[in-house]
């Protein structure tokens, strides 16, 4: 009887590890290409050749890791071929290939950096955006993941309308332009909170705060449903919150 308690409690235990390693991952997107990387998971949307979203836990180790960023943009290996962005296609666009999951989120193996210089993990981005507010918020999510040694990141695009504007001069491989960018952020502990951002696709650098949302209003937009292990009532607590103050921000 021992034997099985002790059975019974280490597959107990075991189930909680998985569920809490996977908290970043949202619910099921239809028609997603579901993506597993070293450090992070991406749901790629095989019509706009952009990520759904980029999921990743960020950790100090991560982030203050020795590994240089590598520059070298590339296909994934993971996506059939026919839906393999090249780092041609956003050439002459005017738009930058914006990373999700961003490079100095992936300093702490060569094969982690490597694997988010992927075009899957990329959007066309506005310069002026991805240099400027949107860069601060990476800058201040590594901070929050020294500060709180783990938080859990999903970041995408948004799109308002159906006909985007494409780019690219590859037949059938027309990306597409996202009208804006969201991210969520979750920290765990004895008191789990969260909050949104979105960001509109254009030359940005005015202060988070302005931009700060709930989970639930990025949830409207994008119709995901982000961390989805979090218990009920806890989910829908802090998913309805947008409390910058409680962030140091």
């Amino acid at each position: 009887m021992k034997k099985m308690s002790l059975l019974f409690i280490y597959l107990c235990v075991a189930s909680c590890l998985t569920a809490l390693a996977q908290m970043e991952k949202p619910a099921p997107v239809k028609g997603e290409i579901l993506l597993k990387h070293t450090a992070y998971i991406c749901s790629f949307n095989t019509d706009r050749l952009t990520p759904n979203y980029v999921a990743w836990c960020l950790t100090p180790d991560r982030v203050n890791g020795n590994t240089k960023r590598t520059d070298y943009f590339d296909v994934d290996p993971q996506i059939p071929s026919r839906y393999r962005v090249k780092h041609s296609d956003y050439s002459g666009s005017r738009y930058d290939r914006g990373h999700m999951c961003p490079a100095a989120d992936n300093r702490q193996s060569l094969t982690a950096m490597t694997e988010c210089f992927y075009m899957t993990n990329m959007c066309p981005q506005n310069h002026g955006l991805n240099i400027g507010a949107w860069n601060d918020l990476e800058i201040q999510c590594r901070s929050w993941a020294r500060n709180y040694k783990k938080i859990y990141v999903v970041a995408g695009p948004i799109y308002r309308n159906a006909n985007s504007q494409r780019i690219g001069k590859r037949k059938n491989m027309r990306v597409a332009v996202p009208d804006q960018f969201f991210k969520v952020v979750l920290m765990m502990g004895q008191k789990p909170k969260a909050i949104g951002f979105i960001y509109d696709n254009k030359n940005v650098n005015d202060d988070l705060r302005d931009h700060a949302v709930t989970v639930d209003a990025v949830e409207r937009i994008t119709g995901f449903d982000f961390f989805p292990q979090l218990d009920d009532a806890t989910e829908r607590r802090i998913e309805a919150e947008c409390r910058p103050a409680a962030w140091g921000i």
